[in-house]
């Protein structure tokens, strides 16, 4: 490597913007000693998780180094957002092949525009060399009685919807250039292109859910490969309205089955799934009014499993449908 370990660091990761992008006030110690330290209030919890992208498996060959970057990072704290917890720091271990300027200066822009949109400072990491693969631990804080799980659904709640769904593989499909309608305006392509590339992780809508909502967790996965991990987790069925599913209109242009299939298991989506109990029904108008597309698309019920409503009869989901690792195909 043309740059040490430490140059690297310094030149391209220990900036003031990255260090400071969710604020310093936790931080006691940061980027340049053996491990950094972290204060916590004493009526918070610790919320840490882990993500890992690797070349070929969770993103393509053909790709930017700014927006790999900020999708690493937003996916991550999207596992943030689920949990209700504000995110407040984060640590990138990055393996590279070789050392690129021109490459770690696009990626270190992308992961300082994600951590400022984010609010989440940089703390530490680790640099070596191997196969490119990109590391990110994220941390943040949640009062103990406000932490959203996805095993605390109840029979009767709503099932709920953060934001439009199969916008992640309408994505993708612009991303590996696949044939699409002529309908589908530049305006679309590039919608999806960036909901792909740059997925904003649903944080402020995680901190109203936070003590309010009764399960959750983020849709990274697929609709119903997501709703199967809460059901299963909570120990309820949940029953889904297919007519009822939110859609971008870029999605529009596809044909009624592939925007289906991708709502239903495209993955990728980065929007919040959770049951409301009934009792905080009104909170849908309070969200609505401060901007939050929050949208009612079923409910939970004593049971087991996954089973949509077309509006004629209700059938079990029986197979898992969900984009996993890269791959195009999900399970019907």
């Amino acid at each position: 490597m043309s740059l040490g370990e430490f140059e690297l660091i310094g030149r391209y990761f220990r900036s003031m913007e990255l260090g400071n992008a969710g604020g310093s006030e936790h931080v006691t110690l940061g980027i340049g000693d053996d491990a950094a330290l972290i204060s916590m209030a004493p009526d918070k919890q610790l919320v840490v998780s882990t993500d890992t992208v690797v070349l070929g498996t969770h993103f393509p060959p053909d790709y930017i180094p700014a927006n790999l970057a900020y999708r690493a990072l937003a996916a991550a704290v999207s596992d943030l957002a689920a949990m209700g917890a504000r995110p407040l720091s984060f640590t990138l271990a990055l393996t590279l092949p070789e050392v690129d300027e021109t490459w770690l200066q696009s990626f270190a822009q992308g992961l300082t525009d994600a951590a400022r949109d984010h609010r989440i400072s940089l703390i530490g990491g680790d640099t070596t060399r191997g196969p490119l693969n990109i590391n990110v631990t994220v941390l943040g804080e949640v009062r103990p009685r406000n932490v959203v799980r996805r095993g605390d659904a109840q029979p009767g709640d709503l099932l709920c919807v953060g934001g439009p769904l199969g916008d992640g593989g309408g994505g993708l499909a612009v991303v590996l250039g696949e044939s699409m309608p002529s309908s589908v305006s530049d305006a679309a392509r590039d919608y999806l292109f960036q909901r792909f590339w740059r997925p904003l992780a649903q944080c402020e809508l995680g901190l109203e859910l936070a003590g309010v909502a009764s399960a959750g967790l983020d849709v990274s996965d697929g609709l119903i490969a997501d709703a199967r991990h809460l059901a299963e987790a909570s120990g309820v069925a949940l029953h889904i309205r297919l007519a009822d599913l939110p859609c971008s209109a870029a999605l529009q242009a596809w044909p009624e089955a592939q925007r289906m299939e991708w709502m239903l298991g495209g993955g990728d989506d980065y929007v919040l799934l959770f049951t409301l109990p009934v009792a905080s029904i009104r909170c849908l108008e309070v969200w609505a009014s401060q901007g939050f597309d929050v949208t009612v698309i079923g409910e939970a019920v004593v049971g087991s499993g996954i089973w949509l409503d077309d509006g004629q009869e209700l059938k079990e989901k029986v197979q898992p449908a969900g984009y996993q690792h890269f791959q195009r195909k999900s399970n019907d």
